[in-house]
C-alpha cells in the first residue's frame, strides 16, 4: 500500500519560457518524462530528477501545425508522437549520444572508493538524447487522443474516426475506422444485445488500451462510456464490436487497469465509476465507486467539481484521483480511502486552491509528478514559477509485521509478534532437517505486544548510497521471523542476474527465484545468512520456465511461472557439508493454464494448510500441518484449489519416505471476490483453533473478511447441516497491512497532516501539508462475535471468546460488541423486527466481567440510550445489588450513577446508603468520601421524577444460546431465588423518603448518624484499630465521641475479652509468666516486674508499628501515623509512662488494684499507638 511522506519537491526549469508546462506523460519503463507546453518539448530523467533535452518549435512551424495538445511514447522509449492544434501528428526519434557522452555523471570526492560496473554509465550518469522530427502527418481533423499500441499509434479525431498509424509512417500507410460502423450494445452477446449505440456526431473524447482485456476503454464526448474489443488482431471495421454502460452520460476521463482488469472512468459528479467486464457476457459491470463523503472533506466533499484526472500507479494497486477544483485523493484498487489532501493558500486570503492540469506516476510508484495550475492567481510570478512538483510515497509490504519501504530507506516496528507466545502454546517443531527458531518459553505475553504497539515510532533504516548508486530503487524487501535482518530487492543486482519472481526467508536463508544474464537461465538461489551474498554460498536450481511469484510454506517452496503453470519444491538441510548448504527437489508440478487467462493477472500464490473440511484436523491431525490448499489471487479474484482426497487414502508411516507420491489437486473454486490482500499463517496454536486456523482477506472498501473454521464442541460429532467453515465480513478503520493471528489485532498504517503556518508565504511547506505515516493498530474480535451472533451460531462465539478471553484488551472487546449493537439499534429509525442486543447481552453474562462491562458501555453512551439498554440486560437496580453480592463495590458506585439519573433521588439515596454501609465495613476510605459527597448532593431534587428504570425485556431470540452455563447470580432470577443474599433496601437504613426541610444540616445529621452507628459497631467489637483508621481517613471526631460513649457503648462488660481482642487487633503478643515467679507474685504489697529469658520475644516499638504496616493497606497506615499525631495530653502522660523501659525490650507487667470496687489496668509498656488504645478503658 502506497503512504504520501513530507512536503513534495520542485523541480525548476533551468530554460527560460514565457509558456507554462500543462501535460506530463511517463516513458513505458517510467524512466523518462515528456513534459509538454504550447510550443516545446521537454524530456526528464527520473534520477537524477533533471532536464535532459528540450525542442521548442519555431513560429513558422507552430503557426503551421498549431499548440502541442497530446503526447505518447512509443513503447521501446525510441520514439514520441506529439499532436497539435490543427489536427497534425509530430513523430520525433529519440537519439542517444555516444557511450563516453554523459550529461550528468557524478563527482566523488578525492580518494573515495568507487565500484566501477561495466554499466557505470547507464546507471549512475544521466545521458545525453536529442530529438529530431520526422515528417508531420496530417490527419484534416482536430485530435482528441491517441493511445501507443506495440507498433502502431491509435488516433481519434473529432470527426468520428479512428486512425491507425505505424510508428514508421515513411513505409507505411494508415488506416481510419468511422465510430458510426462501429456495433455498440449493452454485451456481446447477439441474442441478449438489446438496444444499440447511435454515434451519429459523436467522437472518442478519451481513451487507454488494456493489454489484458485486449480492447480500448474510451469516453465520448457526450459523457458515454464503452470499451472497444478487436475481434482480431487487425484494426477493421468488421472486426470491431463495443459494449456500452447502461445509464451513464457524464464521463470526463478514463484509466485502465492491466492487473486486475478494471477501468476507472471519470464523472462530472465528481466520482469514479470503475467497471468491470463480465467474463460470461461481456458486458460492462460495475465493480465500486470512488467518491469523497463529509469523513473525507467534511467542508467541500460535495464541491470539488468534475473529476479532472484519474492515475493507476505501476503496480495497479492504488489509484491517484484529481479534480477540477484542485485537491488529491488515494484509493486502493478496490475502493478503500487512504488519503485526500486539498492544498491551497494558508495567508488568510480567499484565493483559488491550487489546480492540477498533470500528474503521473514515477518509477515503482515512489514518487508522484504533477503539473500544476494557476487559473486566478494573476501578477503572482512566485506561484507561476512552481515548475514540476514531485510527491513522495512510501510502500508496504505484505509482511508478519509492518514493514514499509521508500526508495532509500527501510521502515520499521520494533518487536516480533511471535515472541509474545510461548512455546508451550505451539505445535512442536519441525524435524530435525529444517529446525526453526522458536522463542523461549519465558517470554511473557505483554512483552511482544509492547513492542509492536507501545509506541508510533519507526525504526528507520537508511539505505548506503553505494547500493542505490547502481541498484536504484528498492523493488522489495522481506522481513525474516526473528525481525533482525532484512532482504533487499533492489532494480538490479551486480551485473550477472536479475530477481523475477520476488523473494522471501526460509529459516537462515534468502529464497530468491532471479534470471542469469551469463547462462540465459531462470534459476532457484538459496543463500545463507551468515555468509555473504555470494553464487559461492549459494544453493541453485536451475528452472525451466520464467518464475513471477513465489512464497514459501514450512518446507515447502511454491513458484508461479510465466506459462501458468505452479511448481512445489521441497527444501531439506543438509548436514554432509561443512557451510550451510540446503537440497531442493522438484515435488509436483500443476498446470493452470484452463483457468488463468493471463499471467499477469496473478497477484499472489499462496501454500497453506486451509481447506474446506476442517475435520481433517480432528480424524488426522499431521494432516492440518501439510500443504493441503493453492491460493491464487486472480485479478481481485480468489482461487483455491484443494488436495483431491476422495480417493483410498494411505498412512504416511506405511509409505516410505522416498515414495511419497502427492494427492492430485481438485478443480479451483472460488472463495471471494475484490481481494487485495491474504494472510493465513503455518503456526498453530490448539487453544486458538478458530484464529489460527482462519484465512483473513482484505477487500478494499467491503473491508476484511475472514473464512472461519466451525468446530463441534468437546470434540462431539457435528451437524451434518452445519458448514465446515463460514465466510464473515466486517469493516474497520484502518488499512490492514499485517494480523496478529494469536493478539486478535490488525496492525497497520495512516497518514496524518500538518499544516505549516506560513502566513503570506508561497513556499511549498505553506502551500502543501506535511504528511507523515504513523502506525495503528485495530482490535476486530467484537465484529467475528457479533457476526456468529447474528447466524445463531452462538455456541462458536462462545468457543472463541474464550479462547481469547485471557488477552488483556478482552474486557475492551466485550464493551465495544454491547457498545456497537446499541449504538445502531437504538438509533435505528426503523423497527428492528429481530433486535441483536439482548443475545449479545446474555452472551456477555456468560463471563465474570459482565457487570463491568455493561456499566463502563453506559456511561459512555448518550443518556437517552439507557433505556433501550438496561431493558435488554436488566434493572439497574438489580445489577447494583449483584455487584454488592460480589464484593464489587467500585463497579456498584458507578452503577450507582446511573441510578442517580435515572431513579428519583430518594432511591438513589437507598442505594448510596448501602454502598456507604458497606465500604464502611471494608475499609474503602476513598469510596467513602466520594459516597460521603454523594450524600450531601442529593435532596435538592426530590421532587423531580426522572423516567422510570425499564424492566427486563422478554428475550425473542435466544440466538442459539441454549447451551450457556447457569450463572450462580442471574438477572432473570427473582427476590426469591436468592435465598438469605439480596439486600433489602427499605429495612437497610431508617431514611427519610420525603423532601428535606432542614437542607444540608438534614443531610450532614443524616450522615453523621451513619458515622456514630459504623464507631458504634466497631467499639462494641473492640476494633480499635479500624476506629482509629476511621477516624483519621473520613475526619471523625474521635474523642468528643468517646467522651460522649463512655458510659454506653464504651463501657467494658468483658475486659479478658477485650484485651484478647486488643491484642489479636494490633497483633501484639501476650506476656509469659515464668515458673519461678507463680509462687509469689506479690511482694510488700506491690507489683514485682517479672524479667526472665523465658518470655516470649516480644517486639520493640519500631518492630511492632513495621508489622502493623505490612497488615494494613497503604491507605491505612498513613492514616494511623495521623491519628497518633492527633493525640491529646493524655495521650503524652502515658507515652511518659511508657518510656521506662529498655529502648529494644519493653516489659510487660499486669497488677490487679482493687479501687472500689473496680478492676483497671494500671500499666502497659507498648507503642505509642497501644498506649491510647488501654487509655479508652479507663
Amino acid at each position: 500500500m502506497y503512504f504520501l511522506s513530507g512536503w513534495p519537491r520542485r523541480l525548476l526549469c533551468p530554460l527560460r519560457s514565457s509558456e507554462r508546462p500543462f501535460l506530463i506523460e511517463p516513458s513505458a519503463q517510467r524512466f523518462y518524462l515528456a513534459v509538454l507546453s504550447e510550443t516545446q518539448i521537454s524530456i526528464w530523467f527520473s534520477r537524477p530528477s533533471v532536464l535532459i533535452v528540450s525542442y521548442i518549435e519555431s513560429g513558422k512551424a507552430a503557426a503551421q501545425f498549431g499548440f502541442y495538445q497530446l503526447v505518447e511514447w512509443k513503447p521501446n522509449d525510441s520514439m514520441i508522437a506529439v499532436t497539435a492544434a490543427n489536427g497534425y501528428v509530430l513523430l520525433f526519434d529519440i537519439i542517444g549520444g555516444s557511450d563516453e557522452k554523459c550529461l550528468y555523471e557524478p563527482v566523488y570526492p578525492k580518494g573515495a572508493r568507487v565500484k566501477v560496473t561495466p554499466a557505470y554509465k547507464e546507471e549512475q550518469c544521466a545521458p545525453a538524447l536529442t530529438l529530431e522530427m520526422k515528417k508531420p502527418i496530417d490527419l484534416e481533423a482536430p485530435i482528441s487522443c491517441l493511445q501507443t499500441l506495440q507498433e502502431d499509434l491509435l488516433v481519434a479525431t473529432a470527426d468520428g474516426y479512428l486512425h491507425m498509424l505505424h510508428w514508421d509512417s515513411v513505409s507505411n500507410g494508415r488506416r481510419a475506422v468511422n465510430l458510426c460502423t462501429i456495433p455498440f450494445s449493452l454485451d456481446l452477446q447477439s441474442s441478449r444485445g438489446g438496444p444499440c449505440l447511435d454515434l451519429n456526431g459523436v467522437h472518442i473524447r478519451e481513451m487507454e488500451y488494456c493489454a489484458t482485456l485486449d480492447g480500448f476503454a474510451v469516453v465520448f464526448n457526450d459523457g458515454r462510456l464503452g470499451f472497444i474489443t478487436p475481434t482480431a488482431n487487425r484494426l477493421a471495421t468488421d472486426q470491431l464490436q463495443g459494449v456500452w454502460a447502461a445509464d451513464v452520460s457524464d464521463g470526463t476521463c478514463v484509466a485502465v487497469n492491466n492487473k486486475y482488469r478494471l477501468m476507472a472512468f471519470g464523472c462530472a459528479s465528481g466520482s469514479v465509476l470503475v467497471y468491470m467486464i463480465d467474463s460470461s457476457t461481456g458486458s460492462m459491470q460495475l465493480s465500486h465507486k470512488l467518491e469523497l463523503t463529509p469523513k473525507h472533506y467534511p467542508d467541500i466533499w460535495n464541491k470539488t467539481g468534475a473529476v479532472k484526472m484519474v492515475r493507476w500507479s505501476p503496480d495497479c494497486s492504488v489509484v491517484m484521483v484529481t479534480w477540477d477544483c484542485g485537491g488529491l485523493s488515494l484509493w486502493s484498487v478496490f475502493g478503500a480511502h487512504l488519503i485526500s489532501i486539498r492544498f491551497c493558500h494558508s495567508d488568510g486570503t480567499k484565493k483559488e486552491p491550487l489546480k492540477i492540469s498533470s500528474m503521473s506516476w514515477g518509477v515503482e510508484g515512489y514518487h508522484l509528478w504533477v503539473i500544476c495550475s494557476t487559473d486566478g492567481a494573476e501578477g503572482d510570478e512566485k506561484l507561476q514559477q512552481t515548475g514540476i512538483l514531485q510527491f513522495q510515497f512510501i510502500k508496504s509490504s505484505n509482511q508478519e509485521q509492518v514493514l514499509l519501504h521508500g526508495e532509500d530507506r527501510l521502515y520499521l516496528t520494533c518487536g516480533d509478534p511471535t515472541q509474545a507466545h510461548s512455546v508451550s502454546d505451539k505445535s512442536p517443531s519441525r524435524d530435525s532437517g529444517s529446525p526453526v527458531h522458536r522463542p523461549s518459553a519465558s517470554t511473557p505475553l505483554s512483552q511482544g505486544l509492547s513492542t509492536l504497539l507501545g509506541h508510533k515510532h519507526w525504526q528507520v533504516v537508511q539505505i548506503h548510497s553505494t547500493y542505490l548508486e547502481t541498484n536504484w530503487p528498492i523493488r522489495c524487501s522481506s522481513l525474516c521471523r526473528s525481525a533482525v535482518l532484512v532482504m533487499l530487492l533492489y532494480n538490479k543486482y551486480e551485473q550477472n542476474m536479475t530477481v523475477t519472481g520476488g523473494l522471501t526467508w526460509w529459516d537462515d536463508f534468502v529464497v530468491v527465484a532471479c534470471y542469469n544474464f551469463i547462462d540465459r537461465q531462470e534459476e532457484l538461489r538459496l543463500y545463507v545468512r551468515t555468509s555473504n551474498l555470494d553464487n559461492v554460498f549459494a544453493s541453485v536450481t536451475k528452472l525451466q520456465a520464467d518464475t513471477l511469484l513465489l512464497n514459501v510454506f514450512r518446507n515447502v517452496v511454491i513458484l508461479f511461472r510465466a506459462d501458468c503453470s505452479i511448481c512445489l519444491y521441497s527444501i531439506e538441510r543438509r548436514h554432509d557439508s561443512p557451510n550451510p548448504s540446503v537440497s531442493v527437489e522438484l515435488l509436483q508440478e500443476v498446470s493452470m493454464s484452463r483457468y488463468i487467462p493471463h499471467p499477469g493477472l496473478v497477484v499472489s500464490v499462496t501454500l497453506t494448510s486451509v481447506r474446506t473440511e476442517t475435520g481433517i484436523t480432528l480424524k488426522a491431525p499431521q494432516q492440518a500441518c501439510s500443504a493441503e490448499s493453492i491460493l491464487l489471487n486472480l485479478a481481485g479474484q480468489l482461487i483455491m484449489l484443494q488436495r483431491d482426497r476422495s480417493g483410498p487414502q494411505v498412512r504416511e508411516k506405511d509409505t516410505p519416505a522416498n515414495q511419497t507420491k502427492l494427492l492430485p489437486f481438485c478443480p479451483p473454486v472460488v472463495l471471494a471476490q475484490c481481494v487485495e490482500n491474504v494472510w493465513t499463517t503455518c503456526r498453530s496454536n490448539r487453544k486458538k483453533r478458530h484464529l489460527m486456523e482462519a484465512l483473513w482477506l482484505s477487500c478494499g472498501e467491503a473491508g476484511m473478511k475472514v473464512w472461519l473454521p466451525l468446530f463441534p464442541r468437546d470434540h462431539r460429532k457435528p451437524h451434518s447441516f452445519l458448514s465446515r467453515r463460514i465466510m464473515l465480513p466486517f469493516h474497520i478503520n484502518i488499512y490492514p497491512l499485517t494480523v496478529l493471528f494469536e493478539d486478535a489485532l490488525i496492525l497497520g498504517a495512516s497518514n496524518e497532516t500538518a499544516v505549516f503556518d506560513g502566513t503570506g508565504s508561497s513556499s511549498l511547506e505553506a502551500l502543501f501539508p506535511f504528511c507523515t505515516v504513523e502506525r495503528t493498530s485495530q482490535i476486530y474480535l467484537h465484529h467475528i462475535l457479533r457476526q456468529l451472533l447474528v447466524r445463531n451460531l452462538g455456541e462458536q462465539a462462545l468457543m472463541l471468546a474464550q479462547s481469547c478471553a485471557t488477552l488483556p484488551y478482552f474486557p475492551h472487546v466485550l464493551e465495544l460488541m454491547v457498545h456497537v449493537v446499541l449504538e445502531e439499534e437504538a438509533t435505528s429509525r426503523e423497527p428492528i423486527p429481530d433486535p441483536l442486543l439482548p443475545t449479545v447481552a446474555k452472551f456477555v453474562t456468560e463471563f465474570p466481567l459482565f457487570l463491568q462491562t455493561i456499566v463502563h458501555c453506559a456511561r459512555k453512551t448518550e443518556y437517552a440510550l439507557w433505556n433501550y439498554l438496561f431493558a435488554a440486560v436488566g434493572n439497574p437496580k438489580d445489577l447494583f445489588e449483584e455487584c454488592l453480592m460480589a464484593q464489587d463495590l467500585d463497579t456498584a458506585a458507578s452503577y450507582l450513577i446511573i441510578l442517580q439519573n435515572m431513579e428519583v433521588p430518594a432511591v438513589s439515596r437507598q442505594h448510596a446508603t448501602l454502598l456507604f454501609n458497606t465500604a464502611l465495613e471494608q475499609g474503602k476510605w476513598d469510596l467513602c468520601r466520594h459516597m460521603i459527597r454523594f450524600l450531601k448532593a442529593i435532596g435538592s431534587g426530590e421532587s423531580e421524577t426522572p423516567p422510570s428504570t425499564p424492566t427486563t425485556q422478554e428475550q425473542s431470540s435466544t440466538g442459539g444460546f441454549e447451551f450457556f452455563r447457569n450463572r450462580s447470580i442471574s438477572l432473570s432470577q427473582s427476590a426469591d431465588s436468592i435465598a438469605g443474599g439480596k439486600f433489602n433496601l427499605q429495612k437497610a437504613l431508617s431514611v427519610p423518603s420525603g423532601p428535606s426541610s432542614k437542607g444540608d444540616s438534614a443531610e450532614n445529621l443524616y450522615i453523621d448518624m451513619m458515622l456514630w452507628r459504623h464507631a458504634r459497631h466497631l467499639l462494641e467489637q473492640v476494633r480499635l484499630r479500624d476506629l482509629g483508621c476511621f477516624s483519621a481517613q473520613l475526619g471523625f471526631e474521635l474523642i468528643g465521641w468517646l467522651c460522649r460513649e463512655r458510659t454506653r457503648v464504651a463501657r467494658i462488660d468483658d475486659f479478658v475479652a477485650a484485651l484478647k481482642c486488643l491484642h489479636k487487633d494490633f497483633l501484639w503478643p501476650f506476656p509469659v509468666i515464668p515458673a519461678c515467679s507463680i509462687s509469689s507474685p506479690l511482694k510488700n504489697g506491690r507489683c514485682r516486674p517479672v524479667l526472665s529469658s523465658r518470655l516470649l520475644k516480644s517486639q520493640s516499638a519500631d518492630s511492632l508499628l513495621n508489622s502493623d504496616m505490612d497488615t494494613t493497606p497503604p491507605q491505612v497506615t498513613t492514616a494511623n501515623h495521623s491519628w497518633l499525631d492527633s493525640l491529646g495530653a493524655v495521650s503524652k502522660e502515658l507515652d511518659s509512662a511508657s518510656s521506662h523501659g529498655g529502648p529494644q525490650t519493653h516489659e510487660a507487667f499486669l497488677s490487679p488494684l482493687i479501687n472500689k470496687g473496680l478492676c483497671k489496668p494500671v500499666c502497659v509498656s507498648v507503642s505509642h499507638s497501644l498506649s491510647f488504645c488501654l487509655m479508652l478503658f479507663l
